[in-house]
């Protein structure tokens, strides 16, 4: 045997090619050695680090802010308590006045139907009844799930009720009814351009009443409200100064 290891590491030494294909198999053997023991090393620092890893790499709790605020980062006690929050009757208000004041919206889009000529009017108004419809049912739902009065909508129709901000008065309404064509849809785009003002004028009253807006739907909700009716009124504008340069001419 010693003989026979002899005369192979004088082939080599005789043989650069030989020894430099030996250098090859011998680093591929010891590779195959790491392969082989990597699990068991990679379990190994599972089960030492797994203690570590449990307590250090919990995901931080981040809560969002009001819109235009920062999120913060909470603990799990504070999480547990944000869990618990309830609605209140800043909540409610904003809830039963929006109800109203997408209602009289959507009688606004009911008569571009017939008043407007204009294809690009009339997808303006199916996106808005579309979208306002759907958030009346769900506010209406809201709140009969906490047994609170749920308004119609119609309420506004009433001798001497107050109107929620940017609403149109009975004489405002009055005079889009009688607006035909170009007239109505420049009336339509300023009229519904302060009364998407108005709903945001009521989310901000919303966020800045104490504890208001803390029940995860009714934040959610609001949010959207601002983000849809921000984009509508920066279309709405750009639609009517479109329309006031086309009819200058």
């Amino acid at each position: 045997m010693k003989a026979r290891g002899a005369n192979r590491m004088n082939s080599l030494r005789a043989n650069p090619e030989r020894r430099s294909a030996a250098r090859v198999r011998w680093a591929h053997i010891d590779l195959m050695r790491v392969v082989a023991l990597l699990p068991a090393l990679v379990s190994f620092a599972a089960c030492r680090t797994a203690g570590v890893t449990a307590v250090e790499a919990r995901p931080p709790i981040v809560q969002p802010g009001a819109p235009g605020e920062p999120t913060r980062v909470i603990g799990a006690e504070q999480a547990i308590d944000l869990s618990q929050v309830q609605y209140i009757g800043a909540d409610i208000k904003f809830m039963q006045g929006m109800i109203g004041h997408h209602t009289q919206a959507i009688e606004m889009t009911d008569l571009l139907r017939t008043h407007s000529g204009s294809d690009v009017m009339k997808k303006l108004a199916l996106r808005i009844e579309l979208s306002q419809v759907d958030e009346i049912k769900m506010m209406q739902r809201w709140l009969a799930d906490r047994g609170q009065q749920v308004p119609t909508g119609r309420e506004h129709h009433t001798h001497g009720v107050a109107l929620m901000p940017g609403m149109l008065t009975p004489d405002d309404m009055a005079r889009l009814e009688a607006a035909k064509g170009v007239e109505f849809d420049r009336l339509f785009l300023e009229y519904m351009i302060r009364h998407h003002e108005g709903a945001l004028t009521m989310v901000k009253d919303l966020f800045a009443s104490p504890g208001a807006a803390q029940e995860s739907e009714v934040f959610a909700f609001a949010s959207d409200v601002e983000a849809d009716q921000t984009a509508e009124i920066d279309r709405m504008g750009a639609m009517l100064n479109t329309l006031m340069k086309e009819h200058q001419r």
